[in-house]
């Protein structure tokens, strides 16, 4: 079988734009991004390997409040995900779309679904840490990608972003590797506090001799200076997560 060259490339509810009110209503030549594009597992939904249920989608912390932000401010929201299960034999079609549909009964509409089905072997360039899902999404939305922001939470996310031309933030989780999240432009504690510095991206003052902070991080996290690309991509994240019965952990070393 031949396996797509491309990305999947799913529209939301409300067609490509995600929301009801037209696009773009904030002004689009000032500061904020024309689109805020979502890593799914681990930065939207608890990290569940290869996961095809849609019982078992759980939303991270305020994430809802952190989308409805984005979505109020007229900006549209898109998610780009790498699930390698359809690759392995793990997922079907029908499964991916499965959970896509219970992520937006819980999260709200998204404007655009960017899904890589692809392994790590098979030399797409829409996997992340590659920028092919970042920038079929933009074209989707028909937005540049230098006024583009992508959240995640492992390096591979951020890669993405920067290989694109993107602007990422970090959202570090446990399983984040400390050289990661120093190799990241941008880090906030949660998704609510990434949102917050994407929607108000001034740099907030920061006491002498200490990096200057991202607006929006209330919760204390600092932005780093980049640090080059991030080695190896990222080995599955769920370390502490159970594994599906039948479902092998990845190999270290390896992205999702």
């Amino acid at each position: 079988m031949t396996r797509p060259t491309g990305p999947w490339l799913l529209s939301g509810p409300y067609g490509p734009t995600g929301v009801r009110q037209p696009p773009h209503a904030h002004d689009p030549g000032g500061p904020l991004p024309a689109a805020v594009l979502f890593d799914r597992d681990g930065t939207l939904v608890a990290d569940v390997p290869y996961n095809g249920d849609p019982a078992r989608v759980a939303p991270m912390p305020r994430v809802r409040e952190a989308l409805d932000a984005v979505r109020a401010a007229g900006i549209p929201v898109g998610v780009v995900t790498n699930q390698s299960g359809v690759a392995r034999g793990l997922l079907t079609p029908r499964q991916v779309e499965d959970v896509r549909l219970r992520v937006e009964e819980l999260l709200g509409p998204f404007s655009v679904w960017a899904v890589c089905p692809h392994g790590p072997g098979e030399g797409c360039g829409c996997r992340k840490p590659a920028p092919g899902l970042v920038l079929a999404a933009c074209r989707r939305l028909a937005v540049p990608p230098e006024r583009t922001v992508v959240i995640g939470d492992i390096g591979a996310d951020v890669e993405a972003a920067r290989a694109a031309g993107a602007r990422g933030v970090l959202v570090p989780t446990a399983a984040t590797r400390p050289e990661e999240t120093v190799a990241a432009d941008t880090t906030a504690a949660d998704l609510l506090a990434a949102v917050r510095i994407v929607l108000d991206p001034a740099p907030v003052a920061a006491p002498a001799g200490q990096p200057r902070r991202d607006a929006g991080a209330a919760t204390g996290e600092w932005r780093h200076s980049p640090a080059g690309p991030v080695g190896e991509p990222r080995r599955h994240r769920a370390a502490s997560a159970a594994v599906p019965r039948g479902h092998p952990a990845l190999p270290s070393g390896e992205a999702r």
